[in-house]
Parts: C-alpha cells; sequence; structure tokens
C-alpha cells in the first residue's frame, strides 16, 4: 500500500520540486481555477514566517459575551481575522500574497444546524485570495472543531507566509 501510495505522489512530487529548482521560486502546484493549492514547493532562500491563530475581533464590545452581535457571522469573522493577519504579516515585511498555507478552524454554527459555514467562511476568503488584486492562494486545510477559546467565536485562522530573502 505505501508503495503505491507513493508511486502516485512521485510524478505530482516530481514536476513540482523541478519548476522550483529551475525558476528558484515558490511553487504553487494546482489548477488556476482552483480556491487553494494542492501543494507550495518554497526552495531554499526564502524567510519564512508562522503566524499564530488568529481568533475574530470583537465588533460590538457592549454585546453580552458569547452572542452573534460581539463576533458576528462567519464570513464577518473571517474578513476580521484576514484583517488581523494582514497587519501581522506587513508588520513584519510580508503580504497576503506571500501566504503559502493556511489552517482555518470553524465552530458549528448554530444558525446553520451546528454545521460549520464553510460558504460564508469562503465569501471572507475570497476577499484576501485569488482575486485580481492579490491572485496567489495558499495551499490551505478546513476543519469544524468543537469549540473555540470564547464562546461565539465561530472561526480562528493560522497561515505560514514565505519570501524571497
Amino acid at each position: 500500500m505505501r508503495r503505491l501510495i507513493l508511486a502516485a505522489l512521485l510524478p505530482v512530487l516530481a514536476a513540482a520540486a523541478a519548476p522550483a529548482a529551475a525558476a528558484d521560486a515558490i511553487v504553487r502546484v494546482g489548477p488556476p481555477t482552483a480556491a487553494i493549492l494542492q501543494a507550495a514547493v518554497v526552495p531554499a532562500g526564502y524567510d519564512t514566517i508562522y503566524v499564530s491563530g488568529q481568533t475574530p475581533p470583537p465588533l460590538n464590545a457592549g454585546a453580552p459575551a458569547g452572542t452573534p452581535v460581539e463576533f458576528g457571522d462567519t464570513k464577518t469573522q473571517t474578513i476580521g481575522i484576514m484583517k488581523k493577519i494582514d497587519a501581522v504579516l506587513k508588520g513584519q515585511g510580508y503580504a497576503m500574497g506571500d501566504v503559502v498555507m493556511m489552517r482555518v478552524y470553524l465552530v458549528g454554527d448554530p444558525a446553520k444546524g451546528g454545521s460549520m459555514d464553510f460558504a460564508g467562511m469562503m465569501e471572507g476568503y475570497k476577499q484576501f485570495f485569488g482575486s485580481a488584486d492579490q491572485p496567489n492562494k495558499p495551499a490551505r486545510v478546513t476543519m469544524q472543531v468543537a469549540a473555540l477559546v470564547a464562546p461565539g467565536m465561530l472561526a480562528e485562522i493560522e497561515v505560514q507566509a514565505a519570501k524571497k530573502k
């Protein structure tokens, strides 16, 4: 079984690694129409930043804790988190286009029957990735978790970014 999996991955890895060595640039693997990458190959000579999981900023400090009014829906929370990530990256000389990997943690939304609001997250995500202004997209994993650090939080996002030294 391991040989079969490795054999299936070798052409993908070889195709991704060859251009990276030749071009000395990040190789973004996957169809251009996809919302995320299949893989990102970061060659030697790049600096990397690891941004810790960011949670949404409160929208209304006077709202009762843990209510939708305090943090907003998944789309609103995603946009707020992405703005926080953008600020962290800019503070270190990076940009959203440098993001190569993203992990998204979503809590089941009570308004969606306890299921994560993937569509809402994607609406917020698309404002920062894969647009005409910023066409780069990261590799990404999205998962539903039981809870985050505070009631009412529906999203937490962490990223890794890389840029040429």
